[in-house]
């Protein structure tokens, strides 16, 4: 029996991508691609999700890739023109489960302990949560088993009664590995429908 519902938020329920800004200062789209690939790359925005701080980040790939300084101060400078609209399908889902009353509903994300604060300031959902659980300030991220858990303990959360649900298929097979019934998300039409095949809408 589910009675627990925990979100990732970003590509769920919030739209963020760095191409939003990325395409305002690229002319072209191949240059654009190609930094976000080599210089400001996912797995360096990953280190921040785990609790470096934006500075130290910054100024480490300034001194490897001086040519990119402007650009790479960008990321974290313009880090508002990156965050899109809230994935408003996705939010009505959190609603309606939210009014149900039948679940207590976490949010597990990988996010920087610095820029999660321009989130929550700018999406009032992000206060519906029973509790949030951040990688940034717990400077451990998904898919460490050791984040989920901190989560299930926090809140005394049993793993055969959560569902997770995340875009990112790694994260949900690491908590499947813990015994945590989880949805990979690929759209709001789709999360649905798993939802009420599961019973749960």
């Amino acid at each position: 029996m589910i009675n627990t519902i925990i979100f990732d938020l970003g590509a769920v329920l919030i739209d963020w991508n760095p191409t939003y800004l990325y395409k305002k200062i690229f002319e072209q789209e191949e240059q654009m691609h190609h930094f976000l690939k080599n210089v400001c790359t996912p797995d360096w925005n990953e280190e921040q999700d785990a609790g470096r701080s934006l500075k130290e980040a910054t100024d480490l790939l300034v001194r490897d890739f001086p040519d990119h300084e402007e650009n790479i101060k960008a990321f974290y400078g313009r880090w508002t023109e990156m965050l899109g609209d809230a994935i408003h399908g996705t939010v009505d889902i959190f609603k309606e489960l939210k009014d149900s009353g039948n679940y207590k509903i976490y949010a597990l994300t990988n996010w920087s302990a610095e820029t999660y604060p321009i989130a929550v300031e700018r999406f009032d959902f992000l206060n519906w949560f029973d509790g949030v659980v951040v990688s940034g300030t717990e400077l451990m991220r998904k898919p460490s088993p050791l984040f989920y858990n901190l989560l299930l303990n926090r809140y005394n959360v049993k793993a055969e009664e959560a569902l997770f649900i995340d875009d990112n298929l790694r994260n949900v097979l690491a908590a499947r590995e813990l015994g945590i019934d989880s949805i990979h998300f690929q759209s709001s039409e789709q999360l649905k429908q798993e939802l009420i095949s599961r019973e749960i809408l």
